[in-house]
Order: structure tokens, then sequence, then C-alpha cells
């Protein structure tokens, strides 16, 4: 939770209190303009106004932090907003917006150590659909943030687009609480991150609250408003798991979001852990959504028009998401050099699920993937180490799970799962690295498997593969 990049400097504005300037980046080596220093966010308050005439929303996020470092300046991500005012501590501060920076220097200098408020109104606007500023140039930016439906909104914000939503310390490293307050047409419905902790209306208007109790990365924070119709469900230990399926489509989507309280009980199982989160649901949306699903915390985030496929493709889609809850959101990615963390459980534990199922044979699936490992690493690099940040949300997949195959086959079922279960206690509502990873899985193997998994994730040619020296991976 704690971005690494913090800088020693002397204001550099006239009038200005000398102190200690936070960075304005995390330091990541794929997204460098990313991420601020300085602070610890511990909790944002986020306030919509949603009108469906028009675009822009009068908007407010309150920002809770403890300060690492004492702070004449500090920053915030923040792009295609319209700032109105800035306060820190209840005082009006001096604010400026650059190259997607909300930079702000209090009124007095924030003391290190100390816990301290940022609000932030503004206005935001759900036509900027503004392009990573890391995206190779002359590459298409295919991506849509604000997801438009029919009936209202979804967001997608991975990998760093969450704060064309609120300004915010948009790195994954930084974990915290989010609350959300929506306004809207008493007709329409919200969803979000968390559990519905109030809904009032008055007049024509409903405000719906959510509130997460566990921190998460902002990349995979979602606000919905459109005509759902929530289908509510019980899992394992009284998990409460609340979807949200368009109003029109709930016929035909209730029997795919009714698998969900089954695949909790079976990745339980799996992981030999209980579900992370104190809800779980899934939201299909009425849009395309850029063609791909997101693992949006405690809420996983559809395509409706996805889910009405045989089961054989949809359930492993479910589970890829649900996996996710794990890796990924409770224990998030230090860096995003980290992405394998994420994306490799991820699709690992989809293939062996896919397998329970009876859709595919894991072994069989694993020598698919392996003999096109060598074609994605020349493509795109080694998964610890993408050639460009355009591959860090697919790139990944292949050769994390392949790792992860590779090591169980090496250390056997016992202390596999041994490894993957301290793993997750030791990082649950914190950030990873890989380094993590390697450290825990040598504690309990009691072996030195750092050249191992560092072979998989960082060489550019592809490693043999434990068990099956036959396995040839194609250039």
């Amino acid at each position: 939770m704690n971005p690494p990049a913090e800088v020693v400097a002397p204001s550099s504005k006239a009038g200005e209190p000398a102190g200690r300037v936070g960075a304005e980046s995390a330091g990541d080596r794929l997204f460098p303009k990313l991420g601020n220093g300085g602070y610890d966010a511990g909790s944002y308050d986020v306030k919509f106004d949603y009108r469906p005439s028009t675009p822009k929303m009068d908007a407010t996020v309150t920002m809770r932090a403890t300060a690492r470092q004492d702070l004449s300046r500090f920053s915030l991500d923040s792009a295609g907003q319209e700032i109105k005012s800035v306060s820190v501590q209840g005082a009006r501060a001096d604010f400026h917006t650059s190259n997607e920076k909300l930079t702000i220097t209090p009124k007095s200098p924030v003391r290190k150590g100390q816990t301290f408020s940022v609000r932030t109104d503004y206005r935001a606007d759900r036509s900027k659909n503004l392009p990573n500023p890391s995206w190779p140039s002359g590459v298409r930016y295919p991506m849509k943030h604000w997801v438009p439906t029919e009936d209202g909104f979804a967001l997608m914000g991975q990998p760093d687009r969450a704060h064309l939503f609120f300004p915010g310390n948009d790195h994954p490293s930084d974990k915290a609480r989010f609350t959300f307050r929506i306004s809207t047409p008493k007709n329409l419905q919200a969803a979000a991150n968390g559990s519905l902790i109030s809904r009032r209306t008055a007049g024509d208007r409903t405000t719906y609250t959510f509130r997460t109790r566990h921190p998460i990365p902002t990349h995979v924070v979602q606000v919905a408003v459109g005509k759902y119709r929530e289908v509510k469900q019980r899992g394992p230990h009284g998990l409460s798991i609340h979807s949200y399926v368009p109003a029109d489509q709930y016929a035909q989507l209730k029997p795919v979001v009714g698998k969900t309280p089954a695949q909790v009980a079976w990745l339980e199982k799996e992981i030999g852990r209980p579900f992370p989160f104190e809800a779980y649901g899934m939201l299909a949306v009425k849009s395309p959504y850029n063609g791909v699903a997101l693992e949006t915390a405690t809420l996983s985030t559809f395509s409706s028009l996805g889910l009405n496929r045989p089961a054989g493709q949809v359930e492993p889609v479910m589970a890829h998401e649900l996996v996710h809850q794990y890796f990924g959101d409770a224990v998030s990615v230090r860096s995003w050099d980290d992405m394998w963390i994420s994306e490799g459980h991820a699709h690992y534990y989809q293939k062996r699920y896919e397998a329970a199922r009876g859709f595919s044979k894991i072994e069989e699936d694993m020598r698919t993937l392996y003999e096109h490992d060598a074609k994605e690493r020349q493509e795109s690099g080694p998964a610890g180490k993408l050639t460009s940040p355009s591959a860090v949300m697919f790139n990944t997949n292949a050769p994390g799970a392949l790792m992860l195959h590779g090591l169980r086959n090496q250390v056997g079922d016992w202390t596999f799962r041994r490894i993957e279960q301290s793993f997750f206690d030791r990082y649950r509502n914190k950030a990873a690295s890989t380094q993590d990873y390697i450290d825990v899985a040598n504690k309990v193997s009691g072996r030195d498997l750092a050249p191992y998994i560092k072979s998989w994730l960082y060489d550019a040619k592809t490693p043999p593969m434990p068990g099956h020296p036959d396995w040839k991976s194609k250039p």
C-alpha cells in the first residue's frame, strides 16, 4: 500500500513554505507518469450526480491519507475533469492541473505521520475517454473507460484510467477503501463495489450508497447506472451474492449468474481459503464492454451480450474473474511488471475449473499455451518485463499460468497449495511483487525456486516445462 517514490525538494512557487514535495510518480517502469509519492491513501468517498441528458456529472471525492513525509505540496492523478475547488483539512488549497496531475499546495504543510483529508469538487465528463499517455504512439487506442450503455454507464478503469473518474493515487500499490454515493433518476438503479449501505429517495431522485469493507486498488473500481434487476443469492458461509442484470434480460441471465455460488464453493476448496471479501456478484452491462470482462472488486463486470453463450464459453470467463478477487484484488500487484500475479493465477485456475467441469483437459490446455509461448515472448517480451504497456492486460496470462503449472509439477500438490495459501495470507489486503512470491515459495518449499520462477518471468526464451521434456515452444 506504500508507493515507493518520494522526493526531497525546496518550494518552487513564490510564497510557498519550504518543505518536502511529494513525487509525481510511483516509479512504475511501464507507466512512469502514474502514481504519486509522499502519502498513503486510506479511503475515498466519491459522489456522482447522474443526469441522463448530459455526459457531465457534478462530483466530489474526499481522500483520507497518511503523510509519509512532511508535505508542502503533493499531487493526485487526474484527467478529463473540470476541477472547481480543493480543500485540505477543511481549508481551501491552491491547485493547478497539468499532464494528468492535480498538484495541490495546502494552506499549511502536512506533517509526516499525519492523517489528513483532501476534498476535490469537480465536474466529471463521460465523453472524455482520454487515451493512456504511456500508450505507444501510432497504435490505435481501443478502450472506452467511461463505458456508455443504452440507459446509463459503467466504468472500465484498467490499467491506469480510474483517474478519469475521480482524482486519486491511481497506482495498484496504494489500495484504499471506497464509498460511492450515486444520485440517479428514481427509475434507474446504481451498482458499485462493496455492499449497499443505504438507498434514499427524495422527489424524483434516488441516492445509493455503497461501501467496501476491505481496501482495493483503484483500477478495479466500478460504478454503473441503468435499468437493472437484482439477483440475490447466498454463497458458502452465508456469503452475500448480489448480481445486477439488465431488467429486460432477467429471464435469460438469471440462470447464468445463478452458477456463481457453486463457482465460489469450488474455488474456496481449490485454493483452501474463504472468499476474501464481504460480498460478491456479477454486473452484466448492456454494452460490448470493450470486448472484455473485468475483475471489478466484489462485483465482476461482463457484457450482457457475451453471457448469452454456451456454458463451456461463459463459465470459464466467470471463473477467471472470480479468481481475480483473490489474486489481483485482495492481493494486488506492487507494480505493473508484477501483473502475472493477477492474470497468471486467474488463467491457471480458470483452466483447472474447465478441467473440473469437463470442458477441457488441463494438460492439453497447458501444452497448447506452451507451444505458443515463444511467439508471444517475441511479440511482447517476457511477462515480467513487457516491452509495451499495451501488453499488460493480456500478455501475462499464459506465461504466468505455465509457471504455476510447472511449479506444481516440481513441488507436488501439497507443497504448491501451501505456497499459494501462505502467499495469499501474507499479502491479503496488501500489494505484492514477484520477489515476494519467490520468497514465500522458497520458504515453504525449503528449496531455491528463484531460478525457475525468474526464467519464466524474465527470460527471452521459453524455459523447459518440468515433467514434460517433450514439449516444444514454437517461434
